[in-house]
């Protein structure tokens, strides 16, 4: 390969994941660990390789958050809204990507304190020619085995135990000729939702499609932030370099902010009136009084994120005396609740709601409430719901109390 063509590789970092397992309240990428989220780190680190001219950053769909952070970065570092599952961030990636890429890596942000030289390694072993997709990975360990089912107990039995000098442990950055890794993913377009579910690499998307996959060592220090246990390695890994540049000195922490929210709301006297409630509709039961749609649920959010934020309550934004806010929906105060907050110069970690009432039956619809208002936020937000035993006028079905606690944090801009 010619020097200018080693020159012209781009790299995709997907960083739209959500970390359900780390279990941190915002999107894995921006976890802070030692005074900088998981994706600045690995911008950092790949920032150090010459070679690649153009980093892809995809951020979180409906969140700008981390969009933001990467302006600091400059023209090399672009960003772009990631989609609903790994492939698809993938992809829009690759749609971003430069058409003038020889090579592109792929590489997850979960892996933010990989070395410089791994990246180096994947681009050399690709000028190569040898293969046309190059991927890092260890030798196992461990001993590993395939189990099944068992249909009779339910119990795991194991079916085999493969030689585990076969074995690696597969790593990121993934390098394949660009050409390749896009032939690959248009061959995505014949998958169904169930094949797309198992697709967990691009090295597989690669393999699939014919091409040949050589394996260069990894590093320990590519190892993947997966679990709340994760991070105390990630923070081994980063102290050195935090310490070098004072970023672990106390006066730098980010440390959070909690707010609380209560909301109160009875059950109208208008039979018309409709019932939301945490974003929803719920036809059967007659609505909530109140100047707006009476969501109590949103509307103790709202409370919550202003008081953690300390920019004044509901009233503050929204009183009786806004007259634009008559009737306004739960899911657009929230929405620009959140806005207002981001302005004061916060960003929202999660939101926990609990309401209190008899009706209306919300089981069911959990999930569905979680979403919508967690897409209006553009931060996790978990509702629960629970009753009085009888007790009080929530026991008495005469109305709803919610209670809601926020966590935010200060972000600089």
């Amino acid at each position: 390969m010619k020097q200018s063509e080693a020159q012209n590789s781009s790299l995709i970092l997907v960083a739209a994941g959500m970390g359900t397992r780390l279990g941190a309240g915002i999107p894995k990428a921006m976890v802070h660990v030692a005074g900088k989220s998981l994706a600045e780190h690995a911008v950092e680190r790949v920032l150090q390789v010459p070679q690649i001219t153009e980093i892809i950053v995809v951020t979180p769909p409906n969140d700008n958050r981390l969009a933001a952070t990467m302006e600091q970065y400059g023209a090399k570092v672009r960003t772009v809204p990631g989609g609903a599952s790994r492939v698809a961030s993938v992809r829009a990636g690759l749609a971003e990507a430069s058409l003038a890429a020889i090579n592109i890596l792929v590489h997850d942000a979960a892996r933010a304190f990989t070395p410089a030289q791994i990246f180096a390694q994947v681009l050399e072993a690709l000028s190569a020619k040898e293969c046309s997709a190059v991927i890092p990975a260890l030798k196992v360990t461990d001993t590993i085995s395939v189990v099944e089912r068992d249909a009779a107990g339910g119990h795991e039995i194991i079916t085999q135990t493969p030689d585990r000098s076969t074995l690696r442990a597969v790593q990121t950055p993934q390098g394949f000729d660009a050409q390749l890794l896009r032939d690959a993913h248009a061959q995505l377009d014949t998958y169904t939702e169930a094949e797309l579910d198992k697709v967990t690499d691009d090295a597989s998307i690669v393999r699939a499609f014919g091409a040949r996959v050589q394996v260069v060592p990894g590093s320990q220090q590519a190892m993947k932030v997966t679990h709340p246990e994760d991070l105390d390695t990630a923070i081994k890994l980063a102290r050195p370099e935090a310490e070098a540049n004072g970023a672990a000195k106390e006066e730098n922490m980010i440390l959070p902010r909690v707010g609380n929210g209560i909301d109160v709301h009875a059950v109208s006297e208008d039979p018309s009136r409709q019932m939301w409630l945490a974003g929803l509709h719920f036809p059967e039961d007659i609505g909530l009084s109140g100047h707006s749609d009476g969501d109590a649920v949103a509307h103790a959010a709202c409370d919550a994120i202003f008081s953690a934020a300390g920019i004044g309550d509901l009233g503050t934004h929204f009183g009786v005396d806004r007259p634009e806010f008559a009737g306004a929906s739960g899911v657009s105060l929230i929405a620009e609740a959140a806005r207002l907050v981001r302005e004061a110069g916060f960003e929202i970690g999660n939101v926990a709601v609990q309401f209190v009432g008899r009706r209306p039956r919300f089981a069911a619809r959990r999930e569905e409430a979680n979403k919508v208002l967690s897409d209006a936020i553009g931060a996790p937000v978990s509702v629960t719901a629970t009753t009085s035993d009888g007790l009080g006028y929530e026991g008495e079905g005469k109305g709803v109390t919610a209670y809601a606690t926020a966590l935010v944090y200060p972000v600089s801009h």
